[in-house]
């Protein structure tokens, strides 16, 4: 009879042993002296200092199934920086700045240069967004997922003082909204994209180059999520709310920078959208009024503030310019398009 051990039940010990120490080493880079010791322990240590009255803001997300195409394609550096600014940009968007991340990785199978890809994305990101990486947990889960196949998510923690924090029931009617493009999909609408193409059926479209993207359509899928916060945070003192537009689009999250009894007028006119939107609209045949519901459309970040400051926001948020107003909700939707 053979020995029954761990890595003939398909979990490799000593490889994730070896992963461990790269991945330390590799989040060694985003450390300041506010963490206190190095990954590999049973908690992560970070000592929190410089404000008087903290408020700890989190946020967790995962990059969903646009991780299909970065398997199907081998790119896995930009899941790394996708699940880091996902999680950045919720924290960004409520005024705080983000302190520290963590990951959380499962895999059927462990395979090393996909995780340290994934590592090396993540630390790649951190340092943009100024956050240490802080720790994470990969899980070996033979079984539960296919060769080849993985889940990641994020954590992330931030801080503000607390009378530094945005708040929309400051927005007045007549304040303006500030827009910060976005490059594409970011991390959301991709279960309809492979659903209207049939990816899982046949990728091979990813790899077809397409003159109005002046790429792949693949690459131009994968482009990766944007950090805004290195973008916004010096006009985050001039802004009331801010909204980071993911899921639902405009229509389900400016309305989260909001108070009841105000909507937003916004003006499709006033910024153009990355030609990958009109491509996926034409290629899978979908609706503009599908397209606004389900994808960002150009706009990834927006930011609330009054007229005065427009200018002073726009000058202190590069990219930042004026998509629309705030005005009266009655009862057409709380966001309404011109």
């Amino acid at each position: 009879m053979h020995a029954r051990t761990y890595t003939a039940a398909g979990v490799d010990l000593d490889a994730a042993q070896d992963v461990k120490g790269h991945i330390a080493s590799i989040a060694a880079r985003t450390h300041g002296p506010q963490v206190l010791g190095g990954v590999g322990g049973f908690g992560a240590l970070y000592q929190l200092a410089g404000y008087d009255e903290p408020v700890l803001v989190s946020s967790t997300d995962g990059v969903g199934t646009k991780l299909k195409l970065a398997i199907s394609m081998e790119r896995y550096g930009v899941i790394g920086e996708d699940v880091v600014n996902a999680c950045v940009n919720d924290v960004a968007a409520t005024g705080a700045s983000p302190l520290f991340f963590l990951d959380y990785l499962a895999l059927g199978e462990l395979r090393p240069g996909v995780v340290e890809a994934l590592i090396e994305g993540m630390a790649r990101a951190c340092e943009v967004n100024g956050c240490a990486l802080i720790g994470g947990e990969t899980a070996q889960m033979p079984g539960m997922y296919a060769i080849g196949e993985f889940d990641v998510a994020g954590f992330v923690v931030g801080a503000a003082e607390r009378r530094e924090l945005l708040d929309p029931s400051r927005v007045r009617e007549g304040d303006l909204l500030m827009g910060l493009p976005s490059n594409g999909l970011h991390t959301n609408g991709y279960s309809l994209v492979r659903y209207a193409l049939r990816l899982d059926d046949d990728p091979a479209p990813l790899w077809v180059h397409h003159p109005d993207l002046g790429e792949t359509l693949g690459d131009a899928l994968l482009a990766p999520h944007l950090p805004y916060f290195p973008a916004i945070r010096r006009a985050l003192p001039h802004v009331k709310a801010a909204a980071h537009v993911t899921g639902g689009g405009l229509e389900e999250n400016v309305p989260r920078a909001l108070p009841d009894g105000l909507a937003a007028r916004v003006d499709r006119s006033a910024w153009m959208a990355p030609p990958i939107f009109a491509v996926l609209r034409q290629m899978c045949e979908i609706d503009e009024a599908e397209m606004f519901r389900v994808f960002n459309m150009g706009v990834g970040m927006v930011l609330v503030c009054g007229q005065s400051l427009a200018d002073e926001v726009a000058a202190l948020a590069p990219g930042a310019s004026p998509i629309g107003s705030v005005v009266r909700d009655t009862g057409r939707g709380r966001v309404v398009f011109d």
